[in-house]
Formats: structure tokens, sequence, C-alpha cells
């Protein structure tokens, strides 16, 4: 099997599994977590879709890593507004 084809087989799993984690509402953590595995699925989508020539795919996957990092923020650094409003 060629780099690019492994590339996408491995961003196509990769993604269905952090899909199904968010899916499956197992709280915050494992969400954020789900998003971190999103984030890895764009990069590997970006690197193989660079390497295939296909740019809209490539930048499609850009925008979705930003949304993705946002994501991330969201569940894994930031804190609730419970524990915010707690520490002040």
């Amino acid at each position: 099997m060629e780099l690019v084809e492994t590339l996408r087989w491995t961003a196509s799993i990769s993604g269905m599994i952090a899909a199904a984690m968010i899916a499956a509402h197992l709280g915050a953590r494992v969400t954020g977590w789900a998003f971190v595995l999103f984030c890895g699925s764009a990069m590997v989508w970006i690197a193989a879709s660079l390497l295939d020539g296909n740019d809209p795919l490539a930048v499609q996957n850009v925008v979705l890593l930003g949304i993705n990092l946002f994501g991330v923020y969201r569940y894994l650094w930031r804190k609730p507004k419970e524990q915010a409003a707690a520490a002040t």
C-alpha cells in the first residue's frame, strides 16, 4: 500500500473513532480527547490531500482543524463556569 493510501485510511479510521466517542456522550473528558483525535485526523487528511494534489480537501481539513482545536480548548483547557466562579 502506498503512503497516501495509508494516510487516508489512518485519517478515516481515526475520524470514525472520534465521532463514535462524541456520539457515546461519555462526558466532557472523553469528548475533549475525541477532539484531540479529530485534530490528528485532520492533520493526516491535510498531509494526504497535499501529497495527492487534492487542495479542496486540504482546505476543508484546515478549517476542521481550527474547529477541532476550539473543541479541545472548550473541553480540556477551559475551566467550567462553576469552577472559575469558585476560584475567585
